[in-house]
């Protein structure tokens, strides 16, 4: 058990590097310095936005929104491809600095992770001067920015993070939490997506203030288990430990196409391409996945996934699309216009621990060997088992 008293004085910091992918391409492209900047899809082909410089998100522009869109909001806007072998070149460089500091780091994505600084002796065990070094040594070794959030748990330092982006450094001490998390607007709260916020204002919930007020049950009834974690966070509840090593629990593939169809042999077209880019990825990481899932999203935005678990897992593209049918067929693929399709493997089993399969093994009263396919392949067993 997680001893509550202790982690009010633990040290966490959060790291988020600023507008990391446009910002590596302005680093490495002096022109684009100061020009709205989107890594992302073409706005010909239904793209969208993966990152983007602030230049960009002063015209109102955002991840995940449609490049289209993108364009008629600022129409001098520069369009790059995602470079990610570039991005997790940097990636790799800012994680070392961060375990200079600490073992404990938990990394989030490329360009953000947990660091629980609460061992470490630099600086007198001052959390908020080891973020300002770690910042500092981010800019000077790669010439890009970050900013952090320093406080006693995840979620505070995580919000923290974001507060006063970019170049921003916040720290939340252990006696301004509550004030902090009753100001907050619902929406920063993490777990708080747009259909839940909105749900919330419903509900007369517009502050951590107005969410504090409703008791557990409440909150379960109308959020499930999620309420649980938005009753304890509120009251600076959260005692998840800083996690070096996160396991991978799902492999997937998935395409936005480039025009919606109902064309079934055009999706079935595509699922098999992207059963085999997902048999070469489980091949990269050496896994297996009992689970199949297949998403789809139709024209209309709405996203459905079918799912089927097997009795062990599996490894190529064969056996993965042998289910695809099945899964597609709980679906209205065919009826309505699909965007979005995907495929994903989770029940990871690294490749060289599969599961014990029994051989047959002939038995002590063997039928006459006979010219059939059967009789030759046991004596062929028994054989081998010499």
């Amino acid at each position: 058990m997680i001893d509550q008293t202790a982690t009010r004085y633990r040290k966490i910091i959060h790291i988020d590097m600023d507008a990391f992918y446009a910002s590596v391409e302005q680093l490495d492209n002096p022109e684009l310095r100061g020009e709205p900047v989107i890594v992302g899809g073409s706005p010909d082909s239904r793209g969208v936005v993966a990152a983007c410089s602030y230049e960009a998100r002063r015209h109102g522009i955002h991840s995940a929104m449609p490049s289209a869109r993108a364009v008629q909001l600022c129409p001098e806007v520069v369009f790059l491809r995602p470079r990610m072998s570039r991005y997790k070149e940097i990636s790799r460089q800012v994680m070392a600095i961060f375990r200079e500091y600490t073992d404990l780091v938990e990394p989030l994505s490329l360009d953000e992770a947990f660091l629980d600084v609460s061992p470490c002796r630099r600086h007198q065990g001052s959390a908020t001067l080891i973020a300002r070094e770690i910042c500092r040594r981010i800019y000077h070794e790669t010439g890009l920015t970050a900013s952090a959030g320093v406080s006693c748990n995840k979620f505070l330092a995580k919000v923290a993070s974001g507060y006063e982006k970019p170049r921003g450094l916040t720290v939340v001490l252990p006696d301004q939490a509550q004030d902090f998390l009753d100001a907050l607007p619902i929406g920063t709260f993490y777990g708080v997506g747009q259909v839940t916020e909105s749900r919330m204002r419903q509900l007369g919930i517009h502050s951590g203030h107005d969410l504090r007020l409703l008791s557990r049950e409440e909150l379960i009834r109308h959020f499930g288990k999620a309420g649980a974690f938005f009753y304890d966070i509120v009251r600076c509840r959260d005692f998840r430990p800083v996690v070096p090593s996160r396991l991978r629990k799902s492999i997937g593939s998935e395409v936005t196409l480039d025009r919606d169809t109902a064309d079934l042999t055009e999706i079935f077209a595509i699922l098999h391409t992207l059963a085999a880019g997902l048999e070469t990825a489980l091949a990269r990481h050496r896994q297996g996945g009992a689970t199949i899932t297949l998403k789809v999203r139709y024209h209309d935005f709405v996203t459905v996934t079918r799912s089927l678990t097997l009795p062990a897992p599996i490894y190529d593209r064969h056996d993965i699309f042998d289910h695809i049918p099945r899964l597609l067929h709980g679906t209205e693929a065919g009826r309505r216009k699909i965007r979005l399709l995907g495929i994903s493997l989770s029940k990871l089993t690294p490749k060289d621990k599969r599961p014990p399969r029994q051989l047959p093994l002939p038995f002590l009263r063997q039928p006459p060997v006979s010219a059939t396919g059967t009789g030759s392949a046991t004596v062929g067993l028994a054989s081998a088992g010499r």
